[in-house]
């Protein structure tokens, strides 16, 4: 006998052994759950109920080994074991779509969920189905997630979910150094800065020229060691990872000339002829 038949789990059950057979001396007694036998051998057994004590119960008197009638224990328990997981493989990628499923275990079943994502310490509300669908993630999607899961004995929520984006290069920028004039004959870096998930494999250098491209460099930083007029123009990098490429809005590089001369007037003619050469370009 089972008694009571169904618990809520850290309830009190009690499992009693009868028989119509006449016994002597102190009879030990075995227990079943679902056909396993257990490890006490008690005629009467008191106990507190989890959820992993649900099943069906039967005894037998040690020597006799003839099993009662299995009686099912109902164990009630709110829901645990609440797991988040992810449609998509480890690699999601921004512009697809994202399932995220709430797995869990409870007694009776869940009746009510919640999605939530957390932004700094605070938790914003996302859904209230057993999946939450993303159809277009994008870079403000990026975060924790969580589900909560409700039955009528309780609530629990879910370790939170980290979902990361993966995506082309962006926001891909040039800067100069040193900043400011470039004086002919002084040495000139460019750099190529981007924003990339994963980060970027390869940088391509460009000068425009005309209506086409000069290939000038393959790292993240581009030198001319000694910057003269010919190097003036327009130079652009483009930065690559596994999801594509993309070019920088150009970055200008004018000069600033130097000459020297016997009189002042020949200096600034000099000067006034380099600077409208440069404009030129």
């Amino acid at each position: 006998m089972v008694n009571p038949g169904t618990v809520t789990e850290g309830q009190s059950v009690r499992l009693t052994c009868s028989t119509t057979c006449t016994l002597t001396g102190s009879p030990a007694f075995i227990w079943y759950r679902d056909g396993s036998p257990l490890s006490f051998t008690d005629q009467s057994h008191l106990f507190t109920a989890s959820s992993e004590d649900a099943g069906r119960y039967s005894c037998a008197v040690k020597g006799y080994e003839l099993q009662s009638p299995a009686v099912a224990l109902n164990v009630r328990y709110p829901p645990k074991s609440i797991s988040v997981s992810v449609s998509c493989s480890d690699e999601i990628v921004e512009g697809s779509s994202v399932t995220l499923t709430c797995m869990n275990n409870a007694n009776p079943p869940v009746q009510r969920y919640a999605w939530f994502k957390k932004t700094g310490s605070a938790f914003s509300w996302r859904g209230s189905e057993w999946s939450y669908t993303i159809k277009n993630i994008t870079l403000q999607d990026v975060g924790e997630y969580t589900c909560q899961a409700e039955n009528v004995i309780g609530t629990n929520r879910s370790p939170p979910k980290c979902l990361d984006v993966q995506y082309s290069p962006k926001n891909i920028s040039v800067s100069v150094s040193p900043s400011g004039e470039i004086v002919e004959g002084s040495s000139v870096t460019l750099t190529c800065s981007s924003d990339a998930n994963p980060p970027v494999q390869n940088y391509i250098w460009y000068r425009r020229t005309g209506s086409t491209f000069q290939w000038r460099g393959s790292k993240w930083s581009y030198t001319i060691n000694t910057f003269t007029l010919q190097d003036v123009g327009k130079y652009y990098c483009e930065a690559q990872n596994r999801f594509g490429a993309k070019k920088s809005p150009p970055k200008h590089l004018n000069v600033q000339c130097e000459y020297i001369s016997a009189s002042l007037l020949q200096t600034h003619r000099a000067e006034s002829q380099c600077l409208w050469e440069t404009s030129q370009q």
